[in-house]
C-alpha cells in the first residue's frame, strides 16, 4: 500500500520524569546515552523547556489540551482528564498511535487516538491500583507479576533502597524494554497509509528505578554527581517542603521511602540506578529509530523526544517531584527532522513543554486554535529570530504528597524564580543569576524587594490575561462527554 498524503509522521516519545542533565549530548558526561545523542546532533535542542505543572498528570493534561492547570482544571495527580487536540490529527486524516503511558484519567480514554496500548506506572498502589494494563497482561501471560510495592516492602533494606531496585524477572519485559518492544512491533507489522501520529510514553525512570542488573552494575562503578545540601538549605526550604520531607519519610510513594539524611552511598545508588534506567530507554530509542528507517519513511518523519517533569533525587533534600526546582521544571525537548530543520542547534530561549501541541498541529497543515495558551516553536525550529518567552509558569494544587499546602504557583524568568503557596505570607524567591542552584531563598531580603514585587505582578497580568482569552474555551473544556473541547 503507498502512502498518498505527504504531510509528515510525528513520533513524539516521552520519558517519565527525566531531568534535563541525563543526555551525554547535552554536556553530561556522566551519561551514556548514544541514541538520544543521534537526536541532538542532528536536531534542535531547546535548553529552557519547563514544564507547566510539576507532576504527571496535570502536565500531561496541559500538554495535550494546550492550556495551564488552572485553564483546564487538572492541576494534580489522578483528576480526570481524557480530552485532546490529538483528534483534531485524527481528523485531518492522521493515524494516530499511543503505546506506553499516557497517564489519562482514566487509563484507557481514547484521548483522539485511533489505538492505545496503554502501559501505566511501573507500581500504581494508590488509584486505578487494579487497573491491569497492557503491561499487567503480557507479565501474566509468562505466568509473572511485575515488582511492586508489596514486594519490595518485603524486603529488610526496603528503606535504605530510596526507591533503587533491580529488575530481576526477564530483561524483556521491563517496563520500558517492553514499550519499547511493542513499538518496534507495532512498526514493523501494521500497514499504515495514512500520516501517522505515535505517541510513545516510557515509563521510567519513574520510580521505582529499576534497571537491569547489568546496567545498574555499571552505574554503580562510576563517580556520579550527588546532592550538595547544606543544613543551611534545609533549614531555609519553605516550611510546605520542610513538611513534604516529612511526609515522604512516613509515605512510600512509588516505592521510595525516603529518608531525612540519607547516606552518600545510598543516594549513590539511586542514582546509579536512575541514570541507569535512562540508559536502558535509550537503547529502546535507538531500535525505534531503527525500526522507523527500515519502514523507509524516516526522511519524512519528525520525532521529538522530551519528559513530564524532572526528579529531584535528594537535591534540596526532596524526593521525587513536586517542588518546582529546575531539577523538577526543566526537561530535555529535542526536534530532530533533518530534512526539514537544520540540526546540531541549541535554542536558548524560554519556552513551556506544551507549546509542542501547535507546533505538532502545524506540521500537520492545520492551524491551531488561537485560544489556546500554548505558544509555536516553528519560528525556533525554522531558524527565524526566536526570543521565546518573557516568562515560564507553573502550578501544582490538591496533590496528596503536598500536605503543607494546597496550591502552588510559580514564575520564572530567565534571571529570577518565584514561587507563591496559597494562603501563605511567605514564598521562595531565587536569584538565578548569582544562585543557579536555588539554594538561598531571597524572599525577605531587602534588596530583592523590587524584583519580588515585579514578578508578582507580571503573575498577575498572566492570570487575568489567561482568563480572558480562555473565557469561552474553559466552558469547551469542561463541556458533556461528547462534545468537543477546543472549538
Amino acid at each position: 500500500m503507498t502512502q498518498t498524503d505527504a504531510r509528515p509522521d510525528i513520533v513524539v516519545i516521552i520519558t517519565d520524569q527525566q531531568r534535563y542533565d541525563t543526555i551525554r549530548a547535552l554536556g553530561f558526561d556522566h551519561m551514556d546515552t548514544p541514541n538520544i545523542d543521534r537526536l541532538v546532533e542532528r536536531g534542535v535542542s531547546f535548553t529552557q523547556c519547563h514544564v507547566t505543572a510539576p507532576s504527571c498528570v496535570p502536565c500531561r493534561a496541559s500538554l495535550f489540551t494546550g492550556y495551564y492547570p488552572h485553564t483546564n482544571g487538572v492541576y494534580a495527580n489522578g483528576q480526570p482528564w481524557s480530552r485532546s487536540w490529538v483528534e483534531d490529527l485524527r481528523s485531518s486524516g492522521y493515524r494516530t498511535v499511543n503505546i506506553g503511558k499516557m497517564h489519562t484519567i482514566p487509563y484507557d480514554a481514547k484521548a483522539g487516538f485511533d489505538e492505545r496500548f496503554v502501559v501505566e506506572n511501573k507500581d500504581r498502589y494508590m488509584e486505578g491500583r487494579w487497573f491491569f494494563d497492557e503491561w499487567d497482561k503480557a507479565l501474566a501471560s509468562h505466568g509473572l507479576r511485575k515488582q511492586q510495592r508489596e514486594d519490595y516492602r518485603k524486603r529488610e533494606d526496603y528503606r535504605d533502597r530510596l526507591g533503587a531496585f533491580t529488575w530481576d524477572l526477564p530483561a524483556a519485559l521491563q517496563s520500558d524494554n517492553y514499550v519499547g518492544g511493542v513499538t518496534q512491533w507495532w512498526l514493523e507489522t501494521k500497514p499504515v497509509v495514512e500520516p501517522l501520529f505515535l505517541v510513545v510514553g516510557f515509563p521510567g525512570p519513574h520510580p521505582p528505578y529499576d534497571p537491569t542488573p547489568e546496567l545498574a552494575e555499571k552505574y554503580m562503578a562510576r563517580d556520579l554527581p550527588l546532592p550538595q545540601v547544606t543544613p543551611e538549605e534545609l533549614e531555609d526550604l519553605h516550611p510546605a517542603w520542610k513538611e513534604k520531607r516529612l511526609h515522604d519519610v512516613e509515605v512510600d510513594h512509588d516505592s521510595v521511602a525516603w529518608k531525612l539524611d540519607p547516606t552518600p552511598e545510598e543516594l549513590h545508588r539511586q542514582r546509579a540506578y536512575y541514570y541507569a534506567n535512562v540508559e536502558l530507554i535509550d537503547t529502546q530509542v535507538g531500535q525505534i529509530l531503527d525500526t522507523l528507517e527500515r519502514r523507509g519513511r524516516l526522511d519524512n518523519t519528525i520525532i521529538v523526544f522530551t519528559s513530564d517533569h524532572g526528579d529531584n533525587l535528594g537535591d534540596h533534600g526532596l524526593s521525587q517531584k513536586w517542588a518546582p526546582y529546575d531539577q523538577i521544571t526543566r526537561v530535555p525537548l529535542i526536534v530532530c527532522a533533518p530534512e526539514r530543520f537544520a540540526g546540531g542547534r541549541q535554542v536558548d530561549g524560554l519556552v513551556q513543554l506544551f507549546d509542542l501541541g501547535p507546533t505538532i498541529l502545524e506540521w500537520a497543515g492545520l492551524s491551531p486554535d488561537p485560544r489556546l495558551e500554548a505558544e509555536t516553536l516553528a519560528p525556533a525550529l525554522e531558524g527565524a529570530e526566536f526570543a521565546g518567552r518573557d516568562a515560564v509558569f507553573c502550578e501544582q494544587g490538591g496533590d496528596v504528597n503536598m500536605t503543607g499546602t494546597s496550591l502552588l504557583t510559580m514564575i520564572r524568568t530567565h534571571t529570577h524564580k518565584m514561587v507563591l503557596f496559597h494562603g501563605a505570607t511567605d514564598g521562595q524567591l531565587f536569584d538565578l543569576q548569582d544562585d543557579p542552584g536555588e539554594q538561598r531563598n531571597r524572599w525577605d531580603d531587602p534588596a530583592c524587594q523590587g524584583i519580588k514585587a515585579d514578578l508578582k505582578a507580571r503573575m498577575l497580568d498572566w492570570h487575568i490575561d489567561s482568563g480572558w482569552r480562555t473565557r469561552d474555551a474553559r466552558r469547551g473544556i469542561v463541556a458533556p462527554a461528547g462534545e468537543r473541547s477546543w472549538q
